[in-house]
């Protein structure tokens, strides 16, 4: 039994002091993934959520699902989905969560953090205070955690505001913008004016079920009275529910921070009220046995304030894609800027103007350029109102924070704040140490050292690409379609295609490649040629008479012409690519990005592939054979496509693919890395979308790995993920190592894109 008698002072909450190398404030994607990405660098890491859950956004509170540079397959941007920890929860919750439910993706988001020792995980804990050792030095952060009634005192060297309002960095007194820039300043002719508003608003989903008899619906009195032209304008569809009611957004005209109150209450008003008008007004029947099944009790933030960091990415930065001597991510979504009346707007619901390519994003956006010893994560970092509609998103921001864990043990290691890290040379090492650990950084050249650099490596086979199979499905011309290939400098493209017409034409053949080798944006025409068809099935025979100079894709294009159909093949095949010039309804509103005059955005043609479980790729022959699955890939230190496929390929034929890598004199070997490929392509929505597979079906599933004296030093079946670290229980003398990896499928050849021997 307790018993206290009256205290004529008071009582103070319980209290806890903690100390930490890193303390993260904000638990959403961005937080989580740079919280694990930092403790598994060795760094003691607590991370701070104000929330029961983990994910922000993407939680089962909000259940808006996780995308990035791929932009749900609707931009030019192939294979470049972002990697690291968050590729990996993504790929488990494939595996796990096929048909995304969000409430799962939670346990797995706790069950990642929970799983690392060296990080301590505070839920339900907001930070309120602010304490400084010198004006521009945070000593320590004091949050309270309601549930258990703690005042918590966390100190560490090293902050991270991830927060999503920067609450961290607002009251340590770090510079900060809100709203959007004028035209002038960043040269940025994307740039809003006062009437579209300067703030994204917020948005509550609301999903509904079929209850298999009538239902019938009260509006709650706050409800909104009359929705006719939020209907109107935003072309509600009653089979629409959770995030793709993106739409239903409202607040830009207001606080986005202190208002946010207010934000909740009148978009619950606007919910209810569709509900009301859709199972009261007598317009839907087809709702009679619909019912709402939930409805998001907190909003999901798009925007609030930007904190400026030594450099602040702006609207040139992502069209030109301008390189930064410390790039150390990558984004690729849309500027995506809403309406700031959101639902109460005439206009379309957002405005997205693409880029040609990834864009780089510079460490000196992550970190205050006023307080010292705070970096910053999530849609807090230094960027302008523009740039921030790409940056923003939840991908390519946990990307980023991926990055602080290893810039914070840099920051450590050599007694350095993290603008003397963006500064110096010690960045180079920076990203070379990242890309050693599979981290993909546009543009720049990996430079990586560990035994595999200085072996023999052979292999049983070297897939040649000379076709694939012509057993698929017939492919109308609806739209122009192009077969993507990896080609090196000497190569031509002499290609063949069957095909079907249903009458005598003419096909129109071109081969494209992109202005920027990197790109995949098809806007150079080298060679067209005019073919004519007879009627019924033949052989599209094209000669192209350019000779390639660099290493880069190309792109076979098929004009369009709805009298003909060309086959498809079932083989899926690392670094190569169906692509149709047509778009996705989500994220564009033609084929073809069209800009208005002066806002300094390009115009160009979307080329995009089908979602899987629809074919990858043209039949085709080629009159010799492209050779890019060479097995001196595995250590160029890509672990995607670039320019070049990067993979190397075993032949489809090679009933026992083999890999192996000698040294002249014996090493001592205690850990083995694996890239194996998970598509990149390929976007994995966390919640919402079901995927028709639990695992990517070019990730190669069983290997073995042999010793020089042919004992099985490491052997693994079920693998779906890209990454395999081998950590062997005693290290192991051996002058070679052998890998056996099988084909995924039988339309499917093994493939590997880089191995780590240390």
């Amino acid at each position: 039994m307790i018993k206290s008698e009256f205290s004529s002072a008071g009582r103070s909450v319980y209290e806890r002091q903690m100390n930490a190398d890193l303390v993260i404030i904000g638990g959403g994607i961005a937080g989580t993934c740079g919280a694990i990405a930092a403790a598994r660098e060795g760094l003691k890491v607590i991370l701070v959520q104000d929330r029961p859950v983990l994910g922000g956004n993407a939680s089962s509170e909000v259940r808006l699902w996780i995308l990035g540079a791929t932009s749900s397959m609707g931009n030019n941007n192939r294979w470049s989905r972002e990697g690291g920890v968050l590729s990996e929860i993504l790929i488990d919750n494939m595996y796990r969560n096929p048909d995304g439910n969000a409430i799962i993706l939670d346990t797995i988001l706790l069950e990642k953090v929970k799983n690392e020792q060296n990080l301590t995980l505070l839920l339900n804990t907001a930070v309120y205070e602010v304490v400084k050792s010198a004006p521009d030095e945070i000593r320590e952060v004091i949050g309270f955690c309601s549930q258990n009634s703690t005042r918590y005192i966390l100190s560490a060297p090293y902050f991270c505001d991830a927060s999503g309002d920067g609450i961290v960095a607002f009251q340590a007194g770090a510079a900060f913008r809100m709203g959007a820039e004028s035209k002038d300043e960043f040269d940025e002719g994307f740039a809003p004016d006062k009437e579209y508003g300067e703030l994204l608003g917020h948005s509550i989903y609301f999903f509904t079920k079929n209850a298999g008899r009538p239902i019938t619906f009260t509006a709650p009195s706050y409800a909104l009275k009359d929705v006719s032209s939020i209907v109107k304008y935003r072309s509600y569809d009653i089979s629409d529910h959770g995030c793709k009611l993106w739409w239903l957004e409202y607040g830009g005209r207001l606080d986005t921070i202190h208002q946010t109150e207010e934000i909740k209450w009148e978009l619950w008003k606007v919910i209810y009220g569709i509900w009301d008008h859709v199972k009261n007004s007598g317009k839907y029947p087809e709702a009679e046995n619909l019912t709402l099944e939930w409805v998001g009790q907190i909003p999901g933030k798009r925007e609030s304030r930007r904190f400026e960091g030594d450099y602040i990415l702006s609207q040139k930065d992502v069209v030109e894609q301008r390189e930064h001597p410390d790039a150390v991510s990558y984004g690729g979504w849309s500027l995506d800027l809403h309406p700031a009346d959101g639902v109460f707007s005439e206009r379309p619901g957002c405005n997205q103007w693409h880029s040609k390519g990834v864009y780089q994003i510079p460490l000196r956006c992550m970190y205050s350029k006023n307080i010292k010893n705070l970096w910053l994560a999530g849609r807090i970092i230094s960027a302008s109102h523009v740039a921030f509609g790409s940056a923003r998103v939840m991908a390519t921001v946990s990307y980023s924070a991926q990055v602080l864990g290893l810039a914070t043990q840099y920051c450590l290691k050599n007694k350095i704040t993290p603008s003397k890290l963006a500064n110096s040379e010690k960045v180079q090492e920076l990203r070379q140490e990242l890309m050693q650990k599979g981290h993909f950084i546009p543009g720049v050249e990996p430079q990586l050292q560990n035994l595999v650099h200085n072996a023999n490596i052979t292999a049983s086979t070297e897939f040649k690409l000379s076709g694939l199979k012509a057993d698929g499905y017939w492919q109308k011309l609806e739209y122009s379609t192009a077969q993507l290939l990896p080609a090196a400098p000497g190569d031509q493209i002499k290609i063949s295609f069957e095909i079907e017409a249903e009458e005598r034409t003419n096909l129109t053949l071109q081969l494209r490649i992109s202005a920027k080798s990197i790109n995949y944006t098809p806007e150079i025409i080298l060679e067209t040629r005019e073919i004519p068809v007879a009627i019924g099935k033949s052989t599209l025979v094209a000669e192209f008479d350019h000779i390639m100079g660099e290493e880069q894709y190309v792109f076979v294009c098929i004009l369009k012409n709805e009298l003909v159909s060309v086959q498809t093949s079932s083989n899926f095949l690392s670094g190569t690519m169906m692509l149709m010039n047509r778009y996705n309804k989500s994220v564009a509103t033609s084929g073809v990005q069209m800009p208005p005059d002066g806002i300094g955005i390009d115009s160009f043609e979307f080329w995009l592939p089908s979602r899987r479980p629809a074919q990858q790729n043209l039949a085709f022959k080629l009159s010799g054979s492209l050779e890019p699955y060479k097995v001196s890939n595995i250590r160029n230190g890509f672990c995607r496509p670039t320019n070049a496929a990067n993979a190397w390929v075993a032949d489809q034929n090679d009933l026992n693919p083999c890999l192996s890598l000698s040294w002249e004199q014996s090493v001592q070997i205690k850990r083995i890395v694996l890239f194996f490929d998970s598509d990149f392509d390929h976007p994995l929505e966390s919640t919402l979308r079901v995927h028709p597979e639990r695992i990517v079906p070019h990730t190669v599933r069983n290997y073995k790995i042999l010793d020089a004296d042919n004992n099985v030093i490491f052997e693994k079946s079920g693998n779906y993920q890209t990454v395999n670290e081998i950590i062997l229980d005693q290290s192991i003398n051996t002058s070679s190592i052998r890998i056996f990896p099988e084909h995924p499928s039988s339309n499917v050849p093994a493939a590997i894109f880089e191995v780590q021997v240390f």
